[in-house]
């Protein structure tokens, strides 16, 4: 007797639900379809209005560009120039800093370590030899910022963590004698020529 009194409330729960869903559904008002509206959209239910509604992607308006001087033009010409010519190897020293970490994290021998950060560090001299020795000063300031961008830590950092203190030090008087800074850092704000540069560059699309 118990169990057939839980299981008749049981039955009148569901009914009472399902009429009061009926009911709810049966009260909204749903827009009018025309002989061209074939396409299933979702819809939320705005007060007894059910609003149709299609999710879009972002959309990004850039204002156009007024420059004061032909001059004012054809720096940021340069720079842009200068942005994608490095933007490149800041790319591939984030995928390579990257690729190290994850080989570190699960090389637990000492030896092994040592042998991984060896590597890349012969990996990214060889680059340098071949194609970044060949930057101007400013292509090489700009890439020091990109790294910075990108790798979310200055040159001097990466270096100073996978080589050691002394070798962080070491380039860095080198790199301040031909006119670099491996400590310079990214900010959107202050660099936002070369922000705006690299967000309609299409590297990340």
């Amino acid at each position: 007797m118990k169990y057939s009194r839980l299981f008749i409330l049981f039955i009148v729960i569901l009914v009472s639900v399902g009429a009061k869903a009926q009911q709810t559904s049966a009260n909204v008002i749903w827009p009018e379809k025309g002989k061209n509206d074939t396409i299933r959209v979702a819809a939320t239910n705005d007060n007894g209005y059910m609003i149709p509604w299609i999710g879009l992607q972002e959309v990004v308006i850039w204002g156009k560009r007024v420059w004061k001087s032909q001059e004012e033009q054809a720096a940021f010409n340069r720079l842009k120039y200068n942005v994608l010519k490095v933007m490149p190897y800041a790319l591939y020293a984030k995928r390579r800093y990257e690729q190290l970490e994850r080989d570190l994290a699960v090389t637990p021998d000492k030896k092994a370590q040592k042998k991984l950060v060896k590597d890349c560090d012969a990996e990214i001299k060889r680059m340098f030899n071949t194609e970044v020795k060949e930057l101007t000063i400013t292509q090489g300031q700009i890439l020091t910022k990109l790294i910075d961008r990108e790798v979310g830590r200055t040159t001097y950092d990466i270096v100073k963590q996978t080589k050691g203190g002394f070798a962080a030090f070491s380039y860095q008087l080198i790199a301040r004698v031909v006119g670099h800074n491996l400590k310079a850092t990214y900010n959107a704000t202050e660099d936002r020529d070369i922000e705006s540069i690299i967000v309609n560059s299409g590297y990340y699309q």
